[in-house]
This record gives C-alpha cells, structure tokens and sequence, in this order.
C-alpha cells in the first residue's frame, strides 16, 4: 500500500482513455471484478477522475456513539479523512452499502475539492447533492440522502480495504472514472495499464474515422495487419481527423 503520487504521464494516459477502455485492459490482464457499477456521479460534466484510493470505512452507527456534532468532539475518522486524504487522491467512502444517510455534504465536499482531492467514490449516499451536482468535482455515489451520516453511520477507521459495490479497493489503488462508472486498477499496475489504454483508446479513435468513411468491420475492428499499417502511418502523419 502507498500513497505515493502517480505520474504526470500516468495520469495524462487514464484521462486520455475511457474507463471502457480501462476495463479491457484490465480484462486482458485477468481482472473480471474491477468495475464499480451502481455509484453514479452526482454532476455528470465533472466525472473524469483520476487518483490513488484514500479509504474511509463506516459501519452501522448507535445512538450512544453517534450523536449531533458539536466542536468539542474528539477526532473522527471521518474528520482524518477529510483533513488527511492527499491531494490528487480519490477518498473512497465504504459504507456497506447504506443509503440511509449521507455519507458526506456540501461544506465537506467543498473542503476536500479546495484541498486538491481528485474526487469522491462511495458505496453510499450523499446529502445535498443540488450543491454538490454544481461543483466542478468529482464525486460518486449510489444514491442521495438528506439525513446526516451519525444517523444512521459510525466512521471507525481509515486506510483500509473496503468493498465499494462488490469491488475490493485497497489504499493505494488507482480509481479510473467516467460517465460510465469507476474502475479499480492495482497500484503496481497502474502505469503499465494506463499506458496500454492510452495506445488503445488512440487506435479506436483512428478505427472509428475508418467506420465513419464506411470502411466495413471485417479487418477494421480488430485491425489486421493492413489496418496496423495504416494506423502507424496516421500516427506519423500527426493524426489528423480525417483519417
């Protein structure tokens, strides 16, 4: 586990592909179980999201322990994690699955997109999601909830595994999102993955201006051998968008 920063260039190559890209590459490698499907981004024009995980884990709350908060209170897990999780990280909110009450609001999601946090995946829900589907952040969830968390939620710890929608994610692990959902991909992984989804995506772009000039699939998508060629030399000549 690490929360060693990615690279610039590891970055740029995730941004670049789709993550039904990232998910082919992950396949390839014998990966089934990476997508997250079922957490949705609350503001669908900020969805692209990059970074290494910053977990967050909840279990069932109790009324003895969960109480309105107040500014005496000691420190939380939550509260590390929304003063702790490193810019350019993904926090990834574990709540096994409980919708009941939101796992995070405005103010807090504002502070972690003023502090540089890449985004925000969970399992559960968020409150005012009116405010946050206007931030320009990324933030991901299965449902919206007004309740606030200590209702129904206990945050016990930080910077371990949790299941977020039948998908382990480790500290560490580099979370890949879009419109489509999130992907999973392991920190050793990850610059190898980026890499080869970069060089995909790009192939299918030059693939797609072929079926748009009516070329038909057969030798096209997959390429043969004539259609690598004729890609290489689209490479060479700078890409240009008419193929």
């Amino acid at each position: 586990m690490t929360t060693a920063p990615l690279s610039t260039q590891t970055i740029r190559n995730f941004m670049y592909a789709s993550t039904a890209t990232v998910s082919m590459q992950m396949l390839k490698r014998g990966f089934r179980n990476s997508a997250i499907n079922g957490a949705r981004p609350v503001n669908a024009a900020s969805a692209r999201m990059v970074g290494p995980a910053f977990t967050l884990r909840y279990i069932p709350g109790r009324e003895d322990l969960d109480q309105p908060p107040r500014p005496s209170d000691p420190p939380s897990a939550q509260r590390e994690a929304i003063e702790g999780t490193p810019a350019g990280h993904v926090l990834v909110i574990g709540t096994e699955g409980n919708t009941a009450a939101g796992t995070l609001g405005d103010i807090l999601a504002l502070r972690l997109k003023v502090r540089g946090v890449a985004g925000v995946l969970s399992d559960g829900a968020m409150r005012d999601t009116p405010v946050i589907g206007k931030m320009e952040f990324p933030v991901f969830c299965t449902a919206a909830a007004a309740p606030p968390s200590m209702t129904r939620l206990h945050p016990v710890e930080t910077q371990t595994p949790v299941g977020i929608c039948g998908v382990p994610v480790y500290p560490g692990d580099v979370i890949v999102a879009d419109e489509d959902g999130a992907i999973v991909v392991p920190r050793h992984l990850a610059d190898e993955v980026a890499r080869d989804s970069f060089e995909q995506e790009r192939l299918e772009k030059f693939v797609a201006i072929r079926i748009s000039q009516g070329i038909p699939i057969s030798g096209t998508y997959p390429p043969n051998d004539e259609t690598k060629a004729l890609y290489e030399a689209w490479i060479k000549a700078g890409e240009p968008a008419g193929g």
